[in-house]
């Protein structure tokens, strides 16, 4: 993915952020205007088609889409409408560059949100089958999802990411907020997403 985006890359990747945006409404994760996602559309130079800011993420289209840079800012690509792209846009982008992951997905899945209040140092996980999901082992096999402190500041907000990222573990809790994932692909990121919602349902259903 060098050069720059086209808007036919651009538009592909909408429809396919719209179809996930929807999937993860129906799920409540995605309440009112929360919530976004993105994928990568060019790696050199860094440029990511990220849910607009605003719009109810059960209605997307393909259209619904702002393409940024590496700090978030919204850049302009021939064919594109100008749309306004998520305040965390920025953040998106330091994951998807720090982790080297095509693809980031931001829900405000509550368990995520009571999981980061009952372990403010982590969600320590091990020995469930459901951590197959994420790359792990089932057995003797120790996960801990990072929580972070909120902040309205991306550049703040990704130096906290990126002081606790683990390579091994495809996930971050924002405290009082809600849950970052990401993958090599959006249909991967999705089974992440899935998997560690269901894992932090888990660890507080048996604390």
């Amino acid at each position: 993915m060098s050069g720059p985006p086209t808007a036919e890359g651009v538009f592909g990747a909408g429809a396919r952020l719209a179809a996930e945006a929807a999937r993860f409404t129906s799920f409540g994760w995605m309440r009112g205007t929360s919530g976004n996602l993105s994928e990568v559309v060019s790696r050199d130079p860094l440029r990511l088609a990220v849910t607009a800011s605003g719009l109810d993420k059960g209605e997307l289209t393909a259209s619904d889409v702002a393409v940024v840079g590496p700090d978030g800012a919204s850049v302009d690509v021939p064919g594109v409408t100008p749309l306004v792209p998520s305040a965390e846009a920025g953040l998106h982008a330091r994951v998807a560059a720090v982790t080297g992951m095509d693809a980031v997905v931001h829900v405000h899945a509550l368990n995520a949100v009571l999981a980061g209040h009952h372990w403010p140092k982590g969600v320590r996980l091990r020995d469930v089958e459901t951590l197959k999901g994420i790359g792990r082992l089932a057995h003797d096999d120790e996960v801990v999802i990072p929580v972070i402190a909120n902040s309205q500041d991306m550049d703040e907000l990704g130096d906290r990411f990126e002081a606790v990222y683990d390579a091994g573990v495809p996930a971050v809790i924002v405290a009082s907020h809600g849950l970052y994932t990401w993958g090599p692909s959006l249909h991967r990121a999705r089974h992440v997403t899935e998997c560690v919602e269901w894992l932090l349902a888990y660890a507080i259903a048996i604390r």
